[in-house]
């Protein structure tokens, strides 16, 4: 088969590493790709929401199967767009159309489906710039913390958490009155605040069956302690050791059956990845949001627990034939460490030269953040690396992580000490 994928960073580059492995795979390219995935396959230089060009480039190089890394093609329809053409229809593509794709673009419409469907979520109530009165009222009825999401999609950055009532009224004046996030919160959605700790479950699906990834629980604050700013990600394990049998049984029956359910009955045209967020609360699962497509650093700890043939299942995904499939894990631990540009998540300068690759003998080094320039890797994101380590325990496989962050030096290099620290106490 020949395999398109569409997207950048962490997660492309190790799904790039995963699907390369396959005795199915006779070529791979990743657009646009970055000098991890250059490693797997080749890079093709375009631009995924370009979708005209997308459709030239898969016609001309014959492209079986095509894997949509981020979320924005889906929300924008691209897989609609490949159904639209004789020529490309036959194209197997890995991605929800439009209307599955509101299950991230939208935090209203999916919590509307999880009500419509029985999946336990947080309280909660929708409010626009016109009802801006009822959402400050809204609040006043609830206990703090007080969740505040705008309803699009905001860059990661669209959730808000705050402990006083006042700065809650006041960012609503922001995100309603002064469209703090443009359109993406032109909505806000206002949730009850669900206290436990969170996780993250990957299905893949074809719209009627689906299998089970690994599970993981990433960590997004940017300080240690899960302090600071809120970032893509600055690490995350696999598998979670508080997600035991007991409690993923509750999650498959609870959550992802009706959601598969939910979406087969919505006729929703549905081939792809379910993300689900979720908290634990005591010992009850609550889904939190919804995306369409891997999550990113969780991606680089998944992928190497996966021993099965990923793209034979991928094309089983494609082809609506994934009854009966299964998917085989590694019983070892994953751990994955992201090292970062100095200032991120906010300011922070691109270009500076990367030291060390060379020594890095382990294959799970995934570059999120890089490029290249007259023959040097350069830091080009805010997320630059995600060193993922492997091992029988949880506590080796961290160690394994580290000792490749301590390999690899460019000038700001910056990330957590503590991933997976509160998982061992």
């Amino acid at each position: 088969m020949k395999v398109l994928i569409l997207g950048s960073g962490g997660r492309e580059h190790a799904l790039a590493w995963k699907i390369a492995q396959s005795k199915d795979c006779e070529k791979l390219y990743t657009a646009p790709g970055n000098p991890g995935t250059a490693l797997v396959g080749e890079n093709i230089d375009l631009n995924p929401e370009d979708f005209d060009a997308v459709a030239v480039k898969v016609l001309e190089l014959q492209i079986n199967l095509v894997v949509v890394g981020p979320e924005a093609p889906l929300v924008k329809g691209i897989s609609d767009y490949f159904k639209s053409y004789k020529d490309l229809s036959q194209v197997l593509l890995i991605g929800p159309g439009k209307e599955g794709a509101k299950l991230e673009g939208s935090k209203d419409f999916a919590k509307t489906f999880m009500a419509k469907y029985n999946i336990p979520t947080a309280a909660y109530a929708t409010f626009t710039k016109d009802t801006l009165s009822e959402a400050k009222a809204y609040l006043e009825t609830i206990n703090p913390p007080y969740v505040l999401k705008a309803d699009g999609l905001a860059a990661g950055k669209g959730v808000v958490i705050l402990n006083e009532l006042a700065e809650a009224k006041k960012e609503l004046d922001e995100m309603l009155g002064n469209a703090k996030f443009g359109e993406a919160s032109a909505r806000v959605v206002i949730e009850n605040f669900l206290d436990g700790i969170e996780l993250s479950v990957f299905v893949l699906t074809d719209g009627k069956d689906y299998v089970m990834l690994p599970s993981a629980k990433d960590y997004k604050r940017i300080g240690e302690g899960d302090t600071g700013l809120n970032t893509g990600g600055m690490g995350a394990v696999s598998p979670v050791p508080f997600a035991d049998k007991a409690f993923m049984k509750k999650v498959e029956e609870r959550v992802v059956k009706p959601t598969i359910n939910g979406l087969h009955s919505e006729k929703m045209d549905y081939v792809g990845f379910v993300f689900i967020g979720l908290i634990k609360v005591g010992d009850e699962p609550f889904v939190i949001e919804y995306n369409v497509r891997m999550g990113d650093p969780e991606t680089e700890v998944v992928m190497p627990r996966i021993k099965s043939d990923f793209l034979q299942l991928l094309k089983a995904a494609g082809e609506k034939k994934l009854a009966g499939k299964s998917l085989e894990m590694s019983s070892d631990f994953a751990a994955t460490v992201m090292m970062v540009s100095k200032g991120y998540p906010e300011n922070y300068e691109k270009g500076k030269p990367i030291l060390g690759l060379e020594k890095i003998v382990e294959n799970t080094l995934f570059h999120a953040g890089t490029r290249e320039a007259e023959g040097q890797i350069l830091t080009n994101g805010g997320r630059v690396l995600a060193a993922t380590g492997m091992a029988k325990t949880l506590n080796e496989a961290l160690r394994n992580a580290y000792a490749m962050v301590d390999q690899i030096g460019f000038d700001g290099k910056t990330y957590r000490k503590d991933i997976g620290k509160d998982l061992m106490q």
